[in-house]
């Protein structure tokens, strides 16, 4: 049976669908019609809101995290979303992914990072006031750098961001908030994981 422990923000405990249209508990169901034993429930460290020093606070209160079979790490845009320093993220997202890989002992090809979406083309990011060409660009930078940090790493990298860009006018891939994906746009996500990531060749 293996274990996993997802990182994350609201991205992760899907904001705005139930916990079935969560993308890591449809990834999973997924994996389990194909035969693999992933075990339930998946332990989640995630919250709406938080930024990287928030995930990494919260590891900290949860205690030590044992051993899991896959951790998957998705953070980062509240970080671009707040305006804080770049240089911050750079440090703490490393950080993170070394605490990935330690939950996981040391396995690069057991640790799966997901790319952030561009919250900036979604109807409340259109609605928002902010420079939405800066957004996608700010987006583009982090996801840029986590991308070549889990390529110096050999860590699967899934770049989700073109894929929400793609439907980001169409009404059924974006939450009730307006801001969230739906469970449809994380039925996209779960599918292009089982597709792409690295668990699968366990």
């Amino acid at each position: 049976m293996k274990n996993v422990l997802a990182l994350g923000d609201s991205y992760t405990i899907g904001e705005s669908v139930p916990e079935h249209g969560r993308w890591v508990e449809q990834w999973a169901s997924l994996m389990r019609n194909q035969g693999h034993a992933i075990a339930q429930p998946i332990t989640l460290i995630a919250k709406n809101g938080w930024s990287t020093d928030e995930l990494q606070q919260a590891i900290v209160e949860y205690g030590p995290l044992g051993q899991f079979d896959l951790v998957t790490l998705l953070i980062g845009v509240n970080n671009q979303y707040r305006g804080l320093p770049f240089d911050r993220y750079r440090r703490e997202f490393v950080e993170l992914l070394k605490t990935a890989r330690d939950a996981v002992g040391g396995r690069a090809e057991c640790v799966q990072v997901l790319s952030f979406p561009d919250w900036g083309q979604t109807p409340f990011g259109r609605l928002s006031g902010r420079d939405l060409h800066a957004v996608s660009a700010e987006t583009d930078t982090y996801n840029q750098y986590a991308m070549s940090v889990c390529q110096a790493q050999d860590v699967a990298f899934l770049d989700i961001t073109e894929l929400t860009r793609g439907h980001q006018n169409d009404p059924a891939m974006h939450a009730l908030d307006g801001l969230h994906p739906s469970a449809a746009m994380y039925g996209f996500w779960a599918g292009a994981l089982l597709c792409t990531g690295t668990f699968g060749r366990l």
